[in-house]
């Protein structure tokens, strides 16, 4: 298991680096943060630690000390959805007979 979830997080990583290459052209006038997450939960290093720090200003913001959990449950139940809607999408319909 410790393998698998390190090669996650490397494949995390890499993804990030590919999508911080592929949109350097508008570093000049953006802030760009990839946040790379697999389907099994690692994120990339740096999209955790922006997310993180999202979590605690939101924290900050609302008083509940939860609200890191909250962005990180969040996000969990997004990648479900969306896999979900992948998984379906990806059947044959059989076409009606008239």
């Amino acid at each position: 298991m410790h393998c698998v979830t390190f090669l996650s997080i490397r494949i995390a990583n890499w993804n990030a680096l590919v999508r911080t290459a592929k949109y350097s052209n508008i570093q000049a006038h953006y802030i760009f943060q990839p946040v790379a997450v697999e389907s099994l939960g690692p994120i990339n290093a740096s999209g955790h630690v922006f997310l993180s720090k999202l979590g605690r200003k939101l924290a900050v913001q609302s008083g509940d000390d939860r609200e890191i959990s909250f962005l990180f449950q969040r996000l969990s139940v997004l990648i479900q959805r969306y896999n979900a809607i992948l998984l379906h999408d990806c059947f044959v319909k059989e076409e009606e007979e008239e």
